[in-house]
């Protein structure tokens, strides 16, 4: 055996598995990021601290700059605390219960 057949192989990404690189990508896609609440303190210059109440993130724009101010507050995304969640299908409202069969009639 060679020297070189001895060395365990490095990746580009600092010597993570390939099947490890897989599983976090896998994961980070499955992942939904929410920006709530704005915490930009309004009043850092005097000392103090005032919050302005936007309540959660919505973009002033579909893409480019417009999409990372927020339509509310007009704050950079930044500010807002950024939520990082699993992808499903549970919500805050219930599912729609689902319509009787056109035969079956009671």
């Amino acid at each position: 055996m060679g020297p070189q057949q001895d060395r365990p192989t490095a990746n580009a990404n600092g010597g993570a598995s390939g099947a490890a690189e897989a599983t976090r990508k896998e994961q980070e896609s499955k992942a939904v990021v929410r920006y709530m609440q704005c915490q930009r303190n309004h009043a850092a210059r005097t000392g103090g601290h005032a919050v302005d109440g936007c309540r959660e993130f919505m973009a002033s724009g579909p893409e480019g700059a417009a999409a990372l101010v927020c339509a509310a507050c007009e704050c950079h995304r930044s500010f807002h605390r950024r939520v990082v969640g699993e992808a499903s299908a549970d919500c805050d409202f219930p599912a729609p219960p689902t319509p009787p069969a056109a035969g079956d009639r009671r």
